[in-house]
């Protein structure tokens, strides 16, 4: 018994020295540096389209998102046609999900959001300047 808690007890000390930081004075602290937001290279992007009929279906498309790796289409039509108000209200959880995820959240055309997680970005349609729109006028 004593010689099985010795070789667990080597192998959580060699287990510290793996993780250790070059210049770091205090061992007790392990330092594990971020591998970033993409997913790892054998994981796949997801789009995956989801329909708001009433809030609580948001919670669906927040365990995506904070899952990282999908990317959804939400079709919002059938909350805007039952409540504005319920509609507001998972915009809005959705936006704050998304600042906490750090990903992105845009609409396009009138029933649709598209949410992303922090490695990929929405692209936006730049719009002209308000003077090019008035001398067009």
């Amino acid at each position: 018994m004593k010689e099985f808690l010795r070789k667990i007890k080597e192998s959580i000390v060699n287990s510290r020295d793996d993780f250790s930081v070059p210049g770091e004075h205090d061992p007790g602290y392990v330092e594990i540096p971020p591998e970033g937001h993409a997913p790892a290279s054998g994981a796949k992007v997801l789009i995956r389209p989801f329909v708001l009929e009433e809030f609580n279906d948001i919670k669906d498309v927040l365990d995506a998102l904070r899952e990282g790796y999908t990317i959804s289409l939400v079709n919002i039509r059938p909350l805007k046609d039952r409540d504005l108000v319920e509609l507001k209200r998972a915009i809005n959880k959705l936006k704050k999900t998304c600042d906490a995820v750090e990903g992105d959240i845009a609409g396009f055309g009138d029933d649709w959001i598209a949410v992303s997680p922090g490695f990929a970005k929405i692209y936006r349609e730049q719009a002209p300047p308000v003077e090019q729109q008035l001398n067009e006028m």
